[in-house]
């Protein structure tokens, strides 16, 4: 193993993660989730999951560093997500992030959390191909990016105009009686379901809406359908046959997402995919991917799901890859930016 030892911090929503990273070398990822504080709201809620992160955040910290058999005075460089993400959870990460770099004397970087999210696949695939297509699937995102170099030039080609996809599963998981979060819950009743049971509606997949909004996401419409055909379902007495529309449901979502990023890759020349983000662990959007891709000749890249949802070791794997590309470390007063948009990798 060679290259730079990075430590990476990350604290964007409900999970306290910390990564070690040599080169392009996992050497453990850590996660304190919060998930099960949050499930009786049926959602994150931003002030408990800040006050979870500062409890966890020493003690992860220490299990990353003990279970990759390092000490924290060997670290070469720490990186953090500074953004988009929950404030007050960033603000956790980051504070915890900048002191670390003091303490140690060493280089801070405020990463991009989308991009880390592209990053992390070079620990399990090796270094990516320059330029890759990733389409990012997450609860609070759907973008596509064309990236040409995840380090400092990513451009957002489209992404949702509304819900993301991983906020539909978590409300047609609701709908349904399933727990929270919905992803993993919906994709286990559905494979007992029918995919082609109910034809749900496709958005932004019109001739007009694909002018307009040729690579943007909608999931708001399709959401609002499943309530309301299971609504019809109930006032007439008729039990809802969960798994079919489940199925129904996902192969709507993942249809979309997999066509539109099958034509961005055509029309703008690129020969390798990236999935990431939380619903790349979704069995159904990953057979799909493949099946197209495979017909279109298009190379696809899809990290374990262990590495899909929010983790350190994306966002160590990041800061590797800066500091082998010897780009600019970041100032000790960076912010912490909720908003942070896709193309400033660097904060």
């Amino acid at each position: 193993m060679s290259g730079p030892l990075v430590l990476g911090i990350e604290t964007s929503c409900d999970e306290t993660g910390v990564g070690i990273v040599r080169g392009r070398t996992l050497l453990f990822d850590a996660i304190a989730s919060s998930v099960e504080e949050h499930a009786r709201f049926g959602g994150v809620v931003p002030e408990v999951a800040s006050r979870a992160h500062l409890e966890a955040m020493v003690p992860t910290v220490e299990r990353a560093c003990r279970e990759a058999g390092v000490r924290l005075a060997d670290v070469d460089a720490v990186s953090v997500t500074a953004g988009p993400g929950l404030a007050g959870a960033l603000l956790v990460g980051v504070a915890s992030a900048k002191a670390l770099a003091l303490a140690l004397g060493v280089p801070l970087y405020g990463v991009n959390h989308l991009a880390a999210h592209v990053a992390v696949d070079v620990v399990e695939h090796g270094p990516l191909p320059e330029p890759t297509m990733g389409l990012l699937v997450s609860g609070g995102h759907s973008n596509l990016l064309l990236v040409p170099d995840v380090t400092d030039d990513i451009r957002s080609l489209g992404a949702t105009i509304d819900d993301a996809a991983g906020e539909a599963f978590d409300k047609v998981a609701r709908v349904l009686g399933l727990p929270f979060p919905g992803g993993p819950h919906i994709d286990r009743v559905a494979r007992d379901g029918d995919q082609v049971a109910i034809d749900f509606p496709r958005g932004l997949t019109s001739g007009r809406d694909l002018q307009r909004h040729r690579f943007d996401y909608s999931f708001s419409g399709l959401k609002t359908a499943v309530a309301r055909w299971v609504q019809a379902r109930e006032a007439t007495g008729q039990p809802v046959p969960v798994a079919d529309v489940a199925a129904s449901f996902q192969e709507a979502v993942v249809d979309v997402l997999t066509r539109k990023a099958v034509l961005a890759c055509a029309e703008h020349g690129v020969g390798d995919l990236l999935i990431g983000g939380g619903v790349a662990a979704n069995s159904r959007l990953r057979a799909l991917a493949q099946e197209r891709c495979d017909a279109a000749g298009i190379r696809l890249r899809v990290p374990r799901p262990g590495l899909c949802t929010d983790n350190g070791a994306m966002v160590a794997a990041l800061g590797a890859q800066m500091v082998m590309k010897g780009r600019p470390e970041s100032r000790l007063d960076l912010p912490a930016d909720s908003s942070q948009p896709v193309e400033q990798v660097r904060a």
